[in-house]
């Protein structure tokens, strides 16, 4: 027999994991099945140590749209470079499974998830990193596992693990949860203004749901697993040096350069700190091993500011701002920033700033959707960009890396949760997110500027969006965690912890741990103390702005909407589109539904309202009775046809122009002229007889023609159109 199966139940359905059939020549390679949602993980590493000096681990998420029994709709009907979603779902394997890779380990090591087969329930992306882990658990890569990645949903008030896609449509909450045995290390979620202490139970209730899988990998690992390849580490000749350097540098005033309020000013002292120290530390004239001492005495002096950074914090509640644990940084908003923009918004949190911009749009401009799941479009768009200049640095300027990328998904799904309808507000919407400054929580700075440009624009959104990063320093078991970090307090602490809602609940949130993971209790304080942040923030936005404006933005275009018989879509649309390209030459763009809504969107108002009133005309159904005042548009021998309004025309007969005989139509009416006219009958063609008002009563009517049921008439039914 080929391979080997071990399976377990996940929720309401079984998880299979197979080795050993395919992709046999990588080091750890396992397919799951959940479903009829198929994913082939393969782990490999280079025999070689990279020079590098950080982690080289990549994790690609490959969709196949044969998965789904699809053609990719690209030019060359084939897969291009990964999607939003597959980037996404990369990301989530990768922080579940980086922080457990040890020390000192630099082999390049990638893990490649390929989905198959797709059922399009099954979501294929919380097994990626189950499957990661199972590869790296059974392969001779040394790595501190195994992890398992679980999705929790609420439906009707109850916690769903592994939620179908319909079940997700219809949940409060799309929670990703990635954990060890004892402790979560990754959290992801979007959900609809959901309380604190209910995310920590939907969290707990995922890491027990877990542990099955976790059973499953660790069974796994013990039956098949290889044995760890030795790797080197690099030799840190800077320990030895610490205790000393440390020793210095606090009666050098390490202290008071980091509590230097300004990030360039604390990295200019702490830098001049450095150099002095080490300078001291290489006598003139040593050539030898010079170089190699240091770079020793480089790393020990960041190993002492770290040391020390954290002890301020643990011990003193200082930061390197000089502010206490629980404050947020000064804060400053300015809107309608760009005067041509429809909605726009700066917000400065201390030496964070970003410009939020928000476009509105129609249909036409919604993003079409390529992967491997049912959407076929997204009406909210949101884009994250941070350019080099915003750290003070130069770098070469690309596509979105995959941190942008995932930075803007998380202030989209922040954002999406307040946001009206489409048939509420029938617009397309685009925000932008111009990171300007970036000293620690730029993401939530978007997620601010973002929500405070929607309401400038006028967006009738259902609450205003604000964001907290939190993070951690935890030495065994004393902790403290840290509201508003700064981008040094990202790097040197042990957690990132990013919350974004409203006044009433959490919209979005996304936790990275470092550390072996942390403790509900742990969580409970900082959903809390996030909480307090938020309310914080929140306050500050609404001094500037505290709802979206009454008024449409001035430079906003305005969309126009009416509903329409469905039957008569062809006659506004007219023979190959004549008609709906007549419109739009008007100055407006044109969308039609099939129930019959039509909407007109034009930065024009008064030619959109021009258009409606075309449309109204196009598409308006006589009924008997009705009077006109009607112009000629042509004579025959037998009577006039006189317009009515545009698009229809009805035929007053020789007969019905005068109380004398007449000999010719043109003794009495020719083209041009306007007259009165009244119908007096629709035929079962939809041909419309027409009176003269005045002369009713005078002169014997005509016959009518005879009119079926389904007429209009007088009788409220609709009469067949004419071609």
């Amino acid at each position: 027999m080929i391979g080997k199966t071990y399976k377990t139940m996940l929720g309401e359905r079984e998880l299979s994991i197979e080795t050993g059939k395919l992709a046999k020549l990588v080091s750890g390679s396992v397919t799951l099945r959940y479903g009829d949602t198929v994913v082939l993980v393969t782990a490999q590493a280079r025999e070689e140590k990279s020079t590098l000096d950080f982690l080289p681990l990549t994790v690609e998420f490959e969709e196949r749209h044969y998965a789904v029994g699809k053609i990719p709709g690209s030019f060359h009907r084939r897969e291009g470079r990964p999607g939003e979603k597959a980037i996404l779902s990369a990301r989530i394997t990768d922080r579940q499974i980086r922080p457990l890779f040890p020390k000192g380990y630099r082999h390049e090591t990638q893990v490649i998830i390929t989905v198959l087969s797709a059922d399009q329930q099954n979501l294929p992306d919380v097994l990626g990193p189950i499957g990661a882990s199972a590869a790296l658990s059974i392969s001779d890569i040394p790595w501190n596992g195994p992890t398992a990645c679980v999705r929790v949903g609420q439906i009707d008030g109850q916690f769903v693990l592994n939620p179908t896609a319909d079940q997700l449509e219809r949940s409060r909450m799309d929670l990703v949860v990635a954990g060890t045995r004892d402790a979560v290390m990754m959290v992801e979620a979007g959900a609809q203004n959901v309380a604190e202490e209910e995310l920590v139970a939907a969290i707990e209730f995922a890491h027990a749901g877990m542990q099955g899988v976790l059973t499953l990998i660790e069974q796994m690992r013990a039956e098949l697993g290889q044995e760890k390849f030795n790797f080197l580490a690099d030799g840190d000749l800077s320990t030895d040096l610490v205790p000393e350097l440390a020793e210095a540098a606090r009666a050098a005033g390490l202290r008071d350069a980091l509590l230097t309020a300004k990030k360039k000013d604390r990295s200019a002292a702490i830098k001049a700190l450095r150099d002095r120290l080490i300078q001291a530390r290489i006598p003139d004239g040593e050539v030898e091993g010079a170089e190699e001492r240091l770079v020793a005495l480089k790393s020990a002096f960041g190993k002492v500011e770290k040391q020390e950074l954290r002890r301020l914090i643990l011990e003193d509640d200082l930061r390197a701002d000089g502010r206490n644990s629980r404050t947020v940084r000064p804060i400053w908003i300015e809107t309608r920033a760009l005067p041509r923009a429809h909605g726009s918004a700066i917000f400065t949190r201390g030496e964070t700033q970003v410009l939020g911009v928000a476009t509105l749009g129609t249909e036409r401009d919604e993003i079409l959707v390529d992967d491997l799941t049912t959407e076929t479009g997204d009406k909210f768009l949101l884009h994250y960009n941070f350019p080099p200049y915003s750290t003070g640095e130069v770098k070469r300027m690309g596509g979105q890396s995959r941190r942008e990328i995932g930075h803007g998904n998380l202030a989209k799904r922040a954002i999406r949760a307040v946001l009206p309808t489409f048939e509420e507000f029938p617009y397309v919407i685009r925000l932008v997110g111009e990171v300007l400054e970036s000293n620690g929580s730029s993401s939530m700075a978007t997620v601010c500027s973002g929500t405070l440009a929607l309401m400038d624009a006028g967006v009738p959104i259902k609450a205003p969006v604000a964001g907290v990063a939190m993070g951690l320093v935890m030495e065994g078991e004393k902790y403290r965690v840290l509201t508003d970090i700064l981008g040094l307090e990202d790097a040197l602490g042990d957690m990132d912890f990013k919350v974004c809602g409203t006044a009433d609940g959490i919209t979005a949130l996304q936790m990275d741990i470092k550390v072996g993971g942390i403790t509900p209790q742990v969580m409970r304080e900082a959903l809390a103390q996030a909480r307090e942040g938020r309310l914080h923030i929140l306050g500050k936005m609404a001094e500037v702005l505290a709802a979206p404006r009454a008024e449409l933005s001035p430079t906003a275009p305005r969309i126009v909407s009416l509903k329409i018989n469905p039957e008569l879509i062809g006659k506004v649309i007219g023979p190959g589109g004549k008609q709906i390209r007549e419109l739009e030459a008007m100055g407006a763009q044109v969308t039609v539904e099939e129930d019959g809504t039509i909407r007109i969107f034009s930065a024009d108002g008064a030619a959109a309202e021009a258009v409606k009133a075309r449309i109204e005309g196009i598409t308006r159904e006589a009924k008997v009775g009705e009077e006109f005042d009607g112009t000629v548009v042509k004579t025959a021998p037998f009577g006039a046809f006189v317009n009515l309004f545009p698009g229809q025309d009805g035929m007053l007969h020789i007969s019905q122009m005068s109380e004398e005989r007449i000999n010719a139509v043109e003794d009495v009416l020719n083209v041009g002229d306007k007259l009165r006219v009244k119908i007096a009958n629709i035929d079962d063609r939809g041909k419309i007889d027409l009176i003269r008002p005045e002369l009713e009563g005078k002169i014997a009517p005509r016959e009518p023609r005879p009119a079926r049921s389904g007429d209009r008439g007088d009788r409220g039914g609709r009469p067949p159109r004419r071609d």
